[in-house]
């Protein structure tokens, strides 16, 4: 991590930059016991999102609210958390996530014992109002022992702030009970607006272009301003079947990419390669060519986009895949290269 990419905290401005594992602002609400380390938002992606994670030992939840502009999501990587969301309530583990659109009322509640998550919210501004409740972190991974009292330290601050930022509580709200997972929680919604939902661990579409897997979590389709997918594939193939080994430059997109598993390698115009593992995440701001190189056995992947980035690319150029993991080969799944130019030219996507 010598160069000059890698940095604890995102940079002022809309450039590309790496952030170590547990790093990025680290902030924590007094008496939580947990943390926020916020990796990307508005400085950084022009106002468009804001990407954390957020880690917690068993802790209070903050208490029904909805928001009148800003989209939320939630993606577990670590233990449980329950969500309230709209007339639904699940116990969520690692590999589930959640949408949630604008006026629907929602609670989160980590239910530990060590829980972590990824999150977005779109507009990025909306990253302050947790500015504006926490204070910084400078631990290890969360705050356990912090025994202040959430409640008398936060509500106060909440009701000063009244009207101040996107968050409307409703402390009357008769929430629903936890449901149990079902077939609806196993595909995304074809709604023609923003539609609350939930998706269980390893089900939704999946989709191959060459030896690149991309399964998404949302798409542009289901919200409008987001894309969130799993991106799998493996050095086995070799690079040639990875349309992601090439030059791409998305001229208004911007990526932000999480390693969850294995080596991954990103190629910068003007700058040295760069190796990623498992905890780190690369921030490519529209506008900068970049290429993805899968290094070990098996990568995977969590791509956060402000519009169609590169899941798109794979869905739109590629093809439905109806197996669960990476297949052995990718004979059969061979790339159409006229298909590839087209969607490149649909995406605002300059390919080399």
């Amino acid at each position: 991590m010598s160069s000059s990419l890698w940095t604890a905290t995102p940079p002022a401005s809309r450039t590309p930059y790496a952030i170590p594992q547990l790093e990025g602002e680290r902030l924590t609400i007094p008496g939580s016991k947990g943390t926020f380390r916020i990796l990307a938002s508005s400085k950084q992606t022009n106002g468009l999102m804001a990407v954390f994670q957020s880690g917690a030992t068993l802790s209070d939840a903050p208490g029904f609210h909805y928001h009148n502009h800003a989209h939320d999501v939630f993606l577990v990587t670590k233990g449980y958390l329950k969500l309230w969301n709209g007339d639904k309530c699940r116990i969520m583990g690692p590999g589930d996530f959640a949408y949630v659109p604008p006026g629907v009322v929602h609670n989160p509640e980590l239910l530990g014992p060590h829980t972590e998550t990824f999150g977005v919210v779109t507009p990025g501004d909306w990253i302050d109002f947790f500015r504006y409740i926490s204070e910084p972190y400078s631990g290890i991974l969360v705050p356990e022992a912090d025994d202040r009292d959430l409640k008398a330290l936060l509500i106060p601050k909440v009701m000063a702030a009244k009207g101040q930022f996107d968050v409307v509580f409703q402390p009357n709200y008769v929430p629903p009970e936890v449901g149990e997972w079902d077939a609806d929680d196993e595909k995304l919604p074809d709604a023609q607006e923003p539609v609350p939902f939930y998706l269980k661990a390893n089900t939704g579409p999946r989709w191959m272009l060459g030896g690149v897997m991309s399964r998404p979590f949302i798409t542009m389709k289901q919200c409008g301003v987001c894309a969130i997918s799993s991106i799998e594939s493996s050095n086995v193939y070799g690079a040639a079947s990875s349309v992601l080994s090439r030059s791409m430059t998305f001229e208004k997109v911007d990526h932000c990419l999480a390693v969850m598993e294995g080596t991954l390698v990103v190629k910068l115009k003007g700058q040295s390669e760069e190796v990623f593992r498992e905890g780190e995440t690369v921030v490519i701001p529209a506008g900068q060519a970049f290429a993805l190189e899968f290094r070990s056995k098996y990568v995977r992947i969590w791509s956060f986009t402000d519009g169609d980035g590169i899941e798109s690319l794979i869905q739109s150029a590629g093809q439905a895949f109806s197996g669960v993991v990476l297949p052995e080969t990718v004979e059969g799944l061979e790339v159409d290269e006229a298909k590839v130019k087209e969607v490149a030219g649909e995406l605002s996507l300059t390919l080399q």
